[in-house]
């Protein structure tokens, strides 16, 4: 890649930053990087895949197989602090999971497609809108003109803050572990403060299941068997001295390696709840958002983008373990190998969702490459 070319799609990163828009809001994000993939000269664009997902077609007019190269939209909706000249122009809202930098370099793979087609095959270059959801993947793939353009196997990566910078993880196997969002809602009868026997309180099925949730998944080695359970957020009552309560919510996140542990959390914690709010002679109701299943690697798409890192002199260890965080990018491999890998964002980069993390703009070529290599060894 040239420096001219570096230098194009950093300018086009920093707007990107400057811009963002949250999950299922991603239109004009997704209008600009149609644009540009029909400037790249895809043979086709498909766009509103999964709400504003974008699918870019570069095809090589002989047949063999068809590889996707996978990137995300969204940002998420957190105030960036940051005193660039590139920050976000929208309160409340930054590309502060990196998504610009994962963009921008899959719209580089679309400018390297423009001076070289695949020998076989071709590539699909695909954009999902609601990945911080979870909502998007399933949606993208649900979309009627998926069909068109359904690959045989996907790659994607994410950056990683902690990892050295430029250097690669990857590994066999779960990738990402499987999460969802436990929504509780436990329902009594309100009374006055002064007779609180007369109604019928929540307050002691929430102070019980809060410690009660935690015990069913304590976290610890990313086995098999790993479960962890996060409270994230409780209320109980209304915010008075007069009224005993009637209404409270408890929302956890369950988290586990395999979707197989998750279902068998899933119902635990269920038959915990519900005993509880039986107990306590209170009704439930239990809903979920943000489900994310397992992301998992598989072995030959691993070894395509090992030695596409080995071409591009990229420095790539093979990991015998997940990340703790989600990924909706697993839903693609119900259909496709698959396989992510964890760019390196530098060790003391901060944290990813931060309000002052930043993507690095000196992964661009390596990403970017990293795509392009895989992309020469599975089409020739």
């Amino acid at each position: 890649m040239t420096p001219e070319r570096i230098a194009w799609l950093t300018r086009l990163r920093h707007e990107l930053h400057q811009q963002p828009e949250l999950s299922g809001q991603e239109e004009k994000t997704a209008a600009r990087v149609a644009d540009l993939l029909r400037k790249a000269g895809a043979d086709r664009v498909l766009t509103g895949l999964g709400g504003h997902g974008v699918a870019a077609v570069f095809e090589s007019g002989r047949s063999g197989p068809t590889l996707g190269i996978r990137c995300e939209l969204d940002g998420l909706p957190i105030q960036e602090l940051s005193d660039l000249p590139y920050v976000s122009q929208f309160a409340g809202k930054g590309h502060l999971c990196g998504h610009d930098g994962h963009m921008t370099m899959v719209l580089g793979v679309a400018d390297a497609l423009m001076e070289q087609r695949p020998k076989t095959g071709r590539v699909v270059l695909i954009f999902q809108p609601a990945e911080e959801t979870g909502h998007g993947a399933v949606a993208y793939r649900a979309a009627r003109r998926f069909a068109e353009i359904s690959p045989d196997m996907v790659l994607s990566l994410h950056n990683l803050p902690g990892l050295e910078l430029g250097t690669v993880q990857i590994c066999e196997g779960p990738a990402n572990c499987a999460s969802c969002g436990m929504q509780i809602v436990l329902t009594g009868k309100t009374s006055h403060a002064a007779a609180p026997q007369d109604g019928v309180s929540p307050a002691g099925a929430l102070s019980s299941l809060m410690p009660a949730l935690a015990t069913l998944g304590a976290g610890g080695e990313l086995s098999v068997d790993y479960a962890l359970t996060t409270v994230t957020h409780a209320t109980l009552g209304e915010r008075t001295v007069g009224v005993a309560p009637g209404h409270a919510e408890l929302w956890v996140t369950l988290r586990t390696v395999t979707d197989t542990r998750m279902e068998r959390l899933v119902s635990d914690a269920e038959s915990l709840v519900s005993e509880t709010a039986k107990a306590e002679g209170l009704s439930v109701e239990i809903s979920y958002d943000e489900v994310f299943e397992s992301c998992v690697n598989d072995p030959e798409a691993v070894a395509v983008l090992a030695m596409a890192c080995s071409d591009q002199a990229v420095a790539c260890k093979l990991v015998d373990q997940p990340q703790r965080f989600s990924e909706d990018f697993g839903q693609f491999g119900k259909s496709a190998k698959t396989a992510m890998f964890w760019l390196g964002s530098g060790r003391d980069h901060p944290q990813l969702h931060n309000p002052d993390y930043d993507f690095p703009d000196t992964l661009i070529p390596t990403g970017t490459g990293i795509f392009v290599s895989a992309i020469r060894q599975v089409l020739g």
